[in-house]
């Protein structure tokens, strides 16, 4: 009998916040890539901003941030507490509350908000979320752009390590099962809850890019690399088994996907392959070629 052995990824290195700021008034973030120059690393992942936990006091002035475009990529909101509103120039609108996600692909170009959902900011409350950049392969950057709300109950759920865990498939499929995400390149995208004491092995695509963020609790993986709240445990791209070991409760993003092998051009809400592209995205946006909300 012939058995195959799993080659295991090995750790690249352990991450905490590499910066932090407020995106607009209503999402103080820590950044924790490009910040700490990793997004070749995670390609095709661009950045993560680790939204709160952050309590705000009631207001009858929703917060957020206004009319921005953006073009090139996809962005990926997956909200833990709280509600949050999107309004965006190609007619899509939707609201998104805990377990719930939302896709948007910009593509060829986008203009939306992002505000604190009205009743939620009315009542005040926890705000906790993680927004992902997701980029896109040349051929499709120019391509319509599009809109997904995932909602919680939509998401399928699977036992993990005989009884180790909890993993919610938002992208990409595991142990037969498949997430509702449409993706324009094959993304991993896995919300795990791991108990006390407890190992797993997950097993991603071979080739994969892949990262662990920990929203709470505390892990190692590979034996040796331990990580905390908001610290990002970076895999290298050969193999494909991931170890992980709670030292505690703990709850965590898996992010894994096939890498793009393309010159990356970027300035602030565009993401494209050259310099002249960034030039052109922002005399289309200038121009009101990416719409406008009313």
């Amino acid at each position: 009998m012939t058995t195959h052995t799993i080659a295991e990824k090995s750790v690249h290195g352990v991450y905490q916040p590499g910066s932090s700021h407020m995106v607009g008034d209503g999402f103080p973030v820590r950044n924790l890539f490009p910040s700490n120059d990793l997004d070749r690393q995670l390609s095709p992942f661009l950045m993560l901003d680790y939204a709160g936990p952050h309590y705000f006091s009631p207001t009858d002035q929703p917060r957020g941030v206004g009319e921005h475009p953006h073009r090139g990529f996809e962005t990926v909101t997956i909200v833990y507490e709280g509600v949050v509103a999107h309004r965006d120039s190609a007619g899509n609108a939707g609201t998104i509350g805990p377990g719930d996600v939302q896709w948007m692909t910009a593509a060829s170009g986008v203009v939306h908000e992002e505000f604190h959902e009205k009743e939620f900011a009315r009542k005040g409350g926890t705000l906790h979320a993680i927004q992902l950049w997701v980029n896109l392969p040349q051929r499709f950057k120019m391509s319509a752009p599009a809109y997904q709300t995932i909602v919680d109950a939509q998401i399928p759920v699977v036992d993990v390590g005989g009884g180790a865990g909890r993993l919610r498939i938002i992208a990409g499929a595991y142990e037969g099962r498949t997430g509702p995400a449409h993706t324009m390149t094959p993304v991993e995208l896995f919300d795990l809850e791991i108990g006390s004491g407890r190992d797993l092995t997950l097993t991603l695509p071979e080739g994969h890019q892949a990262g662990i963020f920990v929203l709470s609790g505390r892990v190692t993986s590979n034996r040796s690399h331990e990580a905390g709240e908001a610290e990002l445990i970076v895999f290298d791209r050969v193999g494909s088994a991931v170890t992980i070991h709670a030292k505690e409760n703990s709850r965590l993003l898996i992010m894994a996907g096939e890498p793009i092998e393309e010159p990356i051009a970027r300035y602030g809400p565009f993401v494209m392959n050259t310099r002249a592209e960034l030039q052109q995205a922002a005399r289309d946006y200038q121009s009101g070629k990416m719409g406008h909300l009313s």
